[in-house]
């Protein structure tokens, strides 16, 4: 399609669209490690069994995922870029660059996570995220805001202005359901999307960190705060 007047270059398809569905992949030695798991806690009918291996095979590969339009047809692919000491030692709360790419290997959008604190009452350990469109070209940012029992963020332009706010719900447990964070207009009064969380199934959700996402946007929403809402959906897993 034609790009539309300051749409950053691989994000025409964006322009079309109203909705993406994010898959994570599972990768084969966290698969492996995990059906091992079940192996020996179905044998052994053991739950502590399952938090004593857990906790010393929780290895952490570097996170790929697919997003696809409402059909399920793959149009850009995302890739964590880390290192195994980060993933290892800090988990949920490391930094990392990723890499969102076109189906021709192009990479159309660039994120970048600094290393911040989870559940830290200190404002400066809130977690943000920046968005570049293309690479090296900030389009905006993606920051968590302060509140004590809330998830919220505020999402903003390159010139640092909120344009949006994404709250989510108290408990951030999708045990049997879906989990959603509702994307509000800039001053809270009226929803215009929502992020969700999907549910996807009891062994999986239990024996991998493996996660799938939905997002909602209105169609006619500048493309460049779409790839940030986009982004957005990278910060906000690793609250799961």
């Amino acid at each position: 399609p034609q790009a539309p007047p300051g749409c950053p270059p691989g994000l025409e398809y964006m322009t079309q669209i109203d909705q993406l569905l994010v898959k994570q992949q599972v990768e084969l030695l966290e698969g492996i490690i995990s059906g091992i798991i079940i192996i020996l806690c179905v044998l052994s009918s053991s739950s502590f069994l399952y938090l004593l291996l857990s906790a010393f095979t929780g290895f952490e590969t570097n996170n790929k995922y697919k997003i696809m339009n409402s059909q399920g047809q793959q149009v850009y692919f995302a890739a964590e870029d880390n290192d195994c000491c980060s993933r290892q030692c800090c988990g949920n709360i490391r930094s990392f660059e990723m890499k969102i790419m076109d189906n021709s290997q192009n990479e159309v959008i660039h994120l970048s996570r600094p290393l911040r604190c989870m559940h830290c009452m200190w404002a400066c350990c809130l977690q943000e995220l920046e968005v570049q469109s293309p690479p090296g070209t900030t389009v905006g940012w993606v920051k968590q805001t302060w509140h004590p029992f809330l998830p919220k963020f505020v999402v903003q332009n390159a010139a640092g202005e909120t344009v949006l706010t994404i709250e989510g719900p108290c408990l951030n447990c999708s045990f049997c359901g879906d989990v959603e964070f509702d994307v509000m207009s800039a001053d809270e009064t009226s929803k215009v999307g929502k992020i969700s969380k999907q549910w996807s199934g009891l062994a999986k959700e239990m024996f991998t960190d493996a996660d799938n996402f939905g997002i909602q946007f209105p169609m006619d929403l500048d493309v460049k705060v779409k790839a940030t809402l986009l982004g957005a959906i990278f910060l906000i897993v690793r609250f799961f």
